[in-house]
């Protein structure tokens, strides 16, 4: 195997699925930080969910908005609900595991709220149920996705959903969404 080879492969993989992002879907990302910061400016929060990669996804873009992004500035309340283990495993336990998200939505919610859903395969039959528990609480929904969208396609009010079959580079470039979001949101509330 020549690793130079598969380096370089590998990031020319990772960066033509970011310019078809670029080139497709920056109007749905500016939407989805719009409907962020509108929730913000109204005293909302942002409730993150997603399994595996994408929840630590959603861990990361939390962290990025209650601790700072690019500046020093006031924090702004996001709530991933993959990190409590005493409540995902209790729920898991008592009910199962596709309610870990749609109980703390019902729990943490309120109507001006924003869920984003993590989802690589749009599949993900909890972080679904997280979005129609969200939906029932006039929470708006986004849905971080990729592969087509999967069952979730259609769903959420707004759905960036990256053009790729490769979860390593949906999860990539979800990040980089995140990140991006995360610079909207800051720079339109403080400047």
């Amino acid at each position: 195997m020549n690793a130079h080879a598969e380096i370089q492969r590998e990031l020319e993989e990772s960066a033509a699925v970011k310019k078809l992002t670029a080139s497709h879907l920056s109007d749905v990302i500016a939407k989805a930080a719009e409907i962020i910061i509108a929730s913000y400016q109204n005293g909302g929060k942002l409730l993150l969910c997603g399994n595996g990669g994408s929840a630590a996804d959603a861990q990361h873009i939390a962290g990025e908005l209650v601790g700072r992004f690019l500046k020093e500035r006031k924090a702004l309340s996001a709530i991933a609900l993959t990190t409590d283990t005493s409540i995902l495993t209790a729920l898991a336990n008592d009910y199962n595991v596709e309610k870990i998200f749609e109980r703390q939505v019902e729990a943490h919610g309120k109507p001006g709220d924003v869920l984003l859903a993590i989802s690589t395969s749009g599949n993900s039959s909890n972080v679904m149920r997280a979005v129609e528990a969200a939906k029932a609480s006039n929470i708006k929904t986004l849905g971080l996705l990729g592969k087509g969208g999967g069952k979730m396609k259609g769903v959420c009010d707004i759905e960036v959903i990256v053009p790729s079959d490769n979860t390593r580079r949906i999860q990539e470039a979800h990040i980089t969404i995140g990140h991006i979001i995360c610079g909207l949101v800051e720079k339109t509330l403080f400047g």
